[in-house]
């Protein structure tokens, strides 16, 4: 039997870069993809344990049931002596949502809320759906002020757990010792001094499945290397290093373990991870179903071996909804030469993927 747990990271005042394909050295976002996080985490398992053994945990993860899936990072917030876990909002809407331009003093609130507390989350889509309570609150927000179980909850404090900012660098040639000033983004997660040190109000989180408990010792050390290497960009500045917290799901919420183990029939799925799959079944499968509903993502980027650049690949993004449970793969996304050769050793983007059942508004 498989093991949920859910993993936050604390990153104190450590600040943190999260680049994108298509955002800029000058903006970070505020969270991890499954992907980046996979890679990044593989990475220091290599670091520890060496070529052989990472050689072999990728050919488990190769299999139709790998030994691990984790979604996607989201943001935690501590606030008024509980933790709020934010998920993403699915591309559905939710049971008893009205319909008939009937949502027209609130949709465009309704549409900037693109995480949800998992209180909100569950009742929106678990159980008994969207209240008239909830509709009132959305209009009151949209004119400015709103007091109920949404703001309670901390449905519209979504971006009061970090902040953004950019800080000047400058950037000298090597070779003609040319000057070249740019800024970097940043986000900084809230936190506080007490009489211990540091404690860390908000952060990340995400949560994992293992099918195989027995990797679960040596994951966790190279998970808690990678806090000390740091996660994203600007790394050589300190950035992106945290502490890892696991924990079971009971002792995160109550309502974690309700919500992944809720069982209904006519359940759709909803991504809290990527997805990559290249079977033509499944994809015909998720498109042709007509309540389905998704986006897709290009992933991109550099490998750090020579500065080569990994192949495109699209994958769908968290919040998309399906028919069916997804699986996913690993995306070979190594380059080839012209004759069709690697130019360096398999390289892997994870669309292994993780979801949650969903009520489906049909």
């Amino acid at each position: 039997m498989g093991k949920w747990q859910l993993v936050k990271l604390n990153f104190g005042q450590s600040n943190v870069h999260f680049g994108e394909l298509g955002i800029g050295v000058e903006e970070s976002k505020e969270r991890v993809r499954s992907d980046t996080l996979f890679s990044a985490w593989i990475t220091n398992y290599a670091h520890l344990f060496g070529r052989k053994k990472v050689e072999e945990l990728l050919a488990k993860f190769l299999q139709p049931s790998p030994p691990m899936r984790i979604s996607s990072t989201f943001i935690y917030r501590e606030w008024k002596n509980n933790t709020i876990f934010y998920l993403p909002r699915p591309l559905k809407f939710p049971t008893n949502y009205p319909h008939d331009g009937d949502d027209l003093a609130f949709f465009k609130t309704y549409k900037s809320l693109n995480y949800l507390p998992l209180n909100i989350w569950e009742r929106w889509y678990q159980g008994e759906g969207f209240t008239k309570e909830d509709t009132q609150e959305l209009i009151d927000k949209t004119k400015g002020n709103a007091k109920g179980k949404l703001t309670e909850a901390g449905t519209f404090a979504y971006k009061e757990a970090f902040k953004h900012y950019k800080l000047p660098k400058v950037a000298i040639d090597r070779t003609t010792s040319a000057t070249n000033f740019y800024h970097t983004g940043y986000v900084q997660f809230a936190w506080e001094q007490n009489g211990i040190g540091i404690n860390s109000l908000s952060g990340l989180y995400f949560l994992v499945y293992f099918e195989n408990q027995e990797l679960i010792t040596d994951l966790k050390a190279a998970l808690k290397l990678l806090g000390e290497q740091g996660i994203g960009g600007e790394r050589s500045s300190g950035a992106g290093v945290f502490q890892a917290e696991w924990l079971d799901l009971k002792d995160a919420s109550p309502s974690w373990e309700n919500v992944v183990n809720m069982t209904d029939e006519s359940a759709y799925q909803c991504l809290i991870s990527l997805f990559w799959d290249d079977n033509q079944s499944i994809l015909e499968q998720i498109v042709d179903d007509p309540h389905s509903s998704y986006e897709i993502q290009e992933r991109g980027g550099w490998f750090s071996d020579g500065n080569i650049r990994r192949m495109m690949v699209r994958m769908f993004a968290e919040g998309s909804v399906f028919p069916m449970e997804p699986q996913g793969k690993l995306a070979n996304v190594t380059p080839r030469n012209e004759d069709g050769t690697y130019k360096t050793h398999p390289i892997y983007r994870s669309g292994i993927s993780l979801s949650l059942p969903i009520k489906v508004q049909m």
